[in-house]
């Protein structure tokens, strides 16, 4: 489905999306790339992270691969530090980088537990605080969480999935009230059901079951995702803070 794309200008914005290599993160970081952004493309899997930069870098974009353990505190702190120190400031950081590891709460193991909290919930606290840091200095800036509607209205299955995307939600209201004095915006974008490796693993037969849920009666695409970033990223959202943006096809409505 093509997604017709809106006019927004980010010429002269610094950026940082994690999780950028694949799937949301990787669509989010072209788009800033197109709008003008200089993107710092996060993930782990460097090999992938230099497909995203490329694909801005063919477009005429400036993007830069950082390899990035979203979950240590060391590794966020330099990835952050490189960004400012290279690039002058940090105007945009969208903590995408997220995993799953689904399975009934009473068969859960520890690790699956603590892997999802530490990706999802940790490193989305540790970007936000180390981007507030600077963000505060130069009274200016964006941070976006990617939360979910799982954090919303839970999912069976996916207990620990759903209590870190419950806590960035939470996390970025109050950080929201935290910084608003200061000139930055901390929003949330929570997606539905959106087209990646995951949902093409569930068979026709369940997401045909899962479109008969969504009012819209299709699948969402990243770019549904990426526009609403792009949208909050700008400066006709500078007014808005604390908020959690559903992008669901109407499935919470």
């Amino acid at each position: 489905m093509t997604i017709e794309k809106f006019s927004v200008d980010l010429t002269g914005q610094n950026a940082i999306v994690t999780g950028a290599s694949q799937g949301l993160g990787r669509s989010i970081a072209i788009e800033l790339g197109a709008a003008g952004a200089k993107v710092a493309c996060l993930a782990r899997n460097a090999e992938k992270l230099a497909d995203t930069v490329k694909v801005i870098t063919d477009a005429g974009g400036q993007a830069e691969a950082i390899p990035c353990d979203v979950s240590d505190g060391e590794s966020v702190e330099a990835a952050v530090a490189k960004v400012t120190d290279q690039w002058g400031s940090l105007d945009i950081v969208v903590n995408n980088a997220g995993i799953t590891r689904d399975t009934l709460m009473p068969v859960m193991k520890d690790d699956q537990w603590d892997d999802v909290i530490n990706i999802n919930l940790r490193g989305t606290f540790l970007f936000c605080r180390a981007a507030s840091k600077i963000m505060m200095k130069q009274r200016s800036g964006r941070i976006i969480n990617i939360s979910s509607v799982s954090g919303l209205m839970g999912n069976a299955g996916q207990t620990n999935y759903s209590a870190s995307k419950a806590g960035v939600i939470g996390m970025t209201r109050s950080l929201a009230k935290e910084l608003a004095k200061r000139g930055v915006t901390v929003n949330a974008v929570a997606p539905g059901f959106i087209a990646s490796e995951m949902t093409e693993k569930l068979g026709d037969a369940i997401l045909g079951e899962v479109k008969k849920r969504i009012p819209a009666r299709r699948i969402g695409v990243p770019e549904d995702v990426a526009g609403c970033v792009l949208f909050l990223a700008s400066t006709a959202a500078s007014y808005i803070t604390g908020q959690v943006l559903t992008v669901d096809g109407g499935m919470t409505a």
